[in-house]
């Protein structure tokens, strides 16, 4: 290799080493202008951008409070609907336990009656129940509805049309102690029918574990219907 080719790669390793140099002091001396531009700003034009940030900052505050308080009242809305419509389950459960469309359990009595009875006697027995605080009343497992009658001579009764044998028992939601002592109190129904009818024996056991089927007919009005 001749000395004028070596001299000539070393002047272009030179001027490529001072191009590369002059790039990064052009970047450099861009970086400190872009840098220093607040510097050149006025006591007022910083006093005004500090305020125009503030004032950002002041809307952006209250934009959050806003949005934080619709977050507060969809869920509060929420909660209250969530709460409304588990009412509205529980209203329904305990409307269609009362009227015998669905099954009821719970504590009561289960009343055994052995002997024949007229119709116009177990319907006696149920109103007295009724009267008594019945929550709910089966008879030889037929749920007794508003509409349930007792009817037929003795030996021959039938509960909405279902014969009743001998013996036949009542299963009746309430409190137990409130119903037995109505039912077996001085002068009360049982004193009435053991003067009545006397070769018939009932028997008020109190139970804690009573379960009503509910009932078998259709409970839908024929003429009436809900007024507004």
């Amino acid at each position: 290799m001749t000395a004028s080719l070596r001299d000539y790669r070393a002047q272009l390793t030179l001027a490529a080493v001072l191009l590369i140099l002059g790039f990064l002091l052009v970047v450099q001396l861009r970086s400190q202008s872009e840098g220093s531009a607040l510097e050149r700003l006025s006591t007022q034009d910083l006093t005004l951008l500090v305020a125009n940030v503030n004032a950002r900052n002041d809307q952006l505050r209250v934009e959050v409070a806003d949005l934080e308080s619709q977050l507060a009242r969809v869920r509060a809305a929420a909660g209250s609907g969530e709460q409304s419509a588990s009412q509205l389950r529980a209203d329904t459960s305990r409307d269609r336990i009362w009227s015998g469309l669905a099954a009821a359990q719970g504590p009561g009595v289960r009343i055994e009656v052995a002997g024949r009875l007229p119709g116009s006697a177990v319907q006696d027995l149920l109103n007295e129940l009724r009267n008594a605080g019945a929550e709910a009343i089966a008879v030889s497992g037929i749920r007794v509805v508003a509409s349930t009658v007792a009817i037929g001579d003795p030996g021959a009764v039938t509960v909405d049309g279902v014969p009743l044998t001998d013996p036949f028992a009542l299963d009746v939601l309430g409190d137990p102690n409130a119903l037995a002592g109505s039912l077996t109190r001085a002068g009360g129904i049982i004193a009435l029918f053991a003067a009545t009818f006397p070769e018939v024996r009932l028997t008020v056991i109190p139970r804690g574990d009573l379960v009503l089927p509910a009932t078998t007919r259709d409970l839908a009005p024929a003429h009436g219907a809900p007024g507004l």
